[in-house]
């Protein structure tokens, strides 16, 4: 496994619509999604979209969380490696949360998403997985599916007085925020 270069925000490859994986059981996304579970753990992420390493594919690598413990615990979780996942709001709540990004590292903003979800993708072995996400789970899928849209979340905000450093953000942000990831999908 490799630690690959994160693309930074500007790059040409975040901006385009990624393009179907086709096959997610061949060595070549079996290799990529490994490097992206790597780099994503060397990141201290919680999400990880193939375009933020340079290939242009709909293939993301994410920690099924349900929330973040404040206590500074950390929980040991599986990342979720899914190809060209469709996701589908259920209902129409919407939450505001803070949102960083490996490709925009230091910043955060607040981002409205879809409060629950439902989501379906194949794993490398080729199966149909999926089912229903909310709260951080559902904040992270809804952000990597963005770069696989040419989407960064600054483009999502609403009130871009929100946009700060990661170092200006009071501890106290709301749920989501700077305890919720270092530079990271949401």
């Amino acid at each position: 496994m490799t630690v690959l270069p994160v693309l930074r925000m500007g790059h040409p490859v975040l901006l385009q619509v990624a393009q179907p994986v086709g096959d997610p059981t061949t060595p070549a996304i079996h290799r990529l999604a490994a490097d992206m579970v790597e780099t994503m753990h060397a990141e201290e992420g919680i999400g990880i979209a193939a375009p933020q390493v340079g290939q242009s594919l709909r293939l993301i690598v994410v920690l099924p969380l349900r929330a973040r413990p404040r206590d500074g615990a950390t929980e040991e979780v599986e990342p979720l490696v899914l190809a060209d996942p469709v996701l589908e709001p259920v209902g129409e709540a919407m939450e505001e949360g803070l949102e960083g990004c490996l490709s925009i590292p230091g910043l955060r903003g607040e981002v409205p998403r879809f409060a629950r979800l439902r989501w379906r993708a194949r794993d490398l072995a080729g199966q149909e997985i999926g089912g229903i996400a909310e709260g951080l789970f559902a904040r992270v899928l809804q952000h990597e599916v963005d770069h696989l849209d040419g989407i960064l979340y600054p483009m999502r905000m609403t009130n871009l007085r929100s946009l700060a450093f990661l170092d200006a953000v009071p501890d106290d942000a709301p749920e989501g925020g700077q305890a919720a990831a270092k530079d990271s999908g949401p």
